[in-house]
């Protein structure tokens, strides 16, 4: 999976700063491929993050390629805005689920310790914005882009009062969020 995430990057994103962003992702300073996605539900496991930000990207080229996204909805994207949302939309998820371990009760009923992760972070900006933000720091992002990747949680963020009116004015952001819902409760809620 890490080498078609990079494929996939290398191929699309030609930004001024891209390269330098990929370099932050695969050097020691990020755990971005071997990160959970979550921290107990979808893909909570080593790499999770790596497979949901692949998974999104697939559920958006399968979104933005319908006919009626392109002709009704006239949401027409570049190759490499597809790759730049998709692929890191969840960018603030990098350093910040630490390995611990929770109590459970196995088949029998016994109180068991299993291997967990806790969320801590220490730029506590958001989510979709600390996203924005991070990629900001590397290479400049369109104001479709940046909305897109902010508005990716849809009605689930905690102040969602802007969500209706970034959808609206941001058809792109709609498409992300419905590709971050499909990966998330279609794909990998098993």
């Amino acid at each position: 999976m890490k080498e078609e995430f990079i494929d996939i990057y290398k191929k699309y994103i030609k930004r001024l700063g891209s390269n330098e962003l990929l370099d932050y992702l695969l050097s020691s300073n990020s755990d971005f491929f071997e990160a959970p996605a979550s921290t107990r539900y979808h893909l909570a496991y080593p790499g999770g993050l790596l497979e949901h930000s692949l998974n999104v990207y697939h559920c958006l080229k399968d979104y933005l390629s319908r006919p009626r996204v392109k002709e009704v909805y006239n949401i027409n994207v570049s190759d490499e805005t597809i790759a730049i949302i998709a692929l890191l939309h969840d960018i603030c998820k990098v350093n910040v689920y630490k390995k611990t371990y929770r109590n459970t009760k196995d088949e029998s009923g016994k109180w068991i310790k299993v291997p967990s992760y806790q969320f801590s972070d220490d730029l506590p900006y958001g989510h979709g914005e600390k996203s924005v933000y991070i990629i900001s720091g590397f290479m400049k992002l369109s104001r479709e882009e940046a909305f897109a990747i902010r508005y990716h949680m849809g009605f689930s963020e905690e102040n969602n009062r802007n969500v209706g009116e970034a959808f609206s004015k941001f058809p792109l952001a709609f498409a992300l969020s419905t590709a971050d819902m499909e990966a998330t409760f279609l794909l990998e809620n098993k």
